[in-house]
């Protein structure tokens, strides 16, 4: 079966000249439909840039991107960004939600670029809250709302439009470590669902809770491990 995700001898290089910097090198790396990754490295080792090349934030200076079979790695903006909003859920360390919306409006906005008619977003945006155990504060502001519960409502917003790839970078990050926790469990109950999840962390202790990790350092990967349990043997 084809991988889900597949980099194939993926290299990014910022710069040129004597500023020529190479945050990846040659990596190449697969992920099949259904598998919980974690990504795991220090500050510099070139994590960020693979995120973002995975959810096409951005393009490779060499090498082959295929998601879902379909070879990525040269397109477009637009048909990166349509791709962006519709088979990728995006969870960051910072929640990037608007002050001036509520945590539904929040919600709606990915659905909203999506053209989904008003009645259904409002729909889909409180099923979504509901699943992170929101729906009470549907009408409440960030500002209104705790660190952990603003992440849920990033989560939220990610999950809304049910994209097959959710990518965290740091999601716990800001976070307290008991809401870290309840971050972390509400992350591997959405991957038990069956969406796939790729983390990104620096943390050894969140990139464990994996059953399967990727090192990466100086743009290389250093280790993957081999054996991926199945669902029921990591529940």
């Amino acid at each position: 079966m084809e991988a889900l995700i597949q980099l194939n001898k993926i290299s990014k290089i910022y710069g040129s000249g004597e500023a020529r910097v190479g945050a990846l090198e040659e990596v190449s790396l697969g992920i099949r439909q259904g598998e919980f990754v974690a990504i795991v490295g220090q500050s510099g080792s070139g994590k960020s840039t693979l995120m973002n090349l995975l959810g096409c934030l951005d393009s490779p200076t060499a090498g082959e991107y295929r998601l879902n079979g379909m070879a990525v790695s040269r397109l477009g903006d637009r048909p990166l960004s349509r791709i962006r909003n519709r088979q990728i859920g995006f969870i960051f360390q910072g929640f990037h939600l608007v002050p001036e919306l509520t945590a539904r409006e929040n919600v709606e906005l990915p659905l909203l670029y999506r053209h989904v008619p008003r009645s259904r977003r409002r729909e889909l945006a409180l099923q979504a809250l509901e699943q992170v155990g929101l729906s009470h504060r549907a009408a409440h502001r960030p500002g209104q709302l705790s660190g952990g519960q603003q992440q849920r409502v990033a989560i939220a917003r990610a999950i809304a439009g049910s994209p097959p790839i959710l990518l965290a970078d740091e999601p716990t990050g800001n976070l307290d470590s008991a809401s870290g926790r309840q971050i972390m469990d509400l992350l591997t109950a959405l991957w038990q669902q069956g969406r796939t999840l790729v983390l990104i962390t620096h943390d050894p202790a969140i990139a464990s809770l994996a059953p399967r990790v990727i090192h990466i350092q100086d743009g290389r990967i250093l280790s993957d491990t081999a054996t991926v349990p199945s669902k029921e043997e990591t529940s």
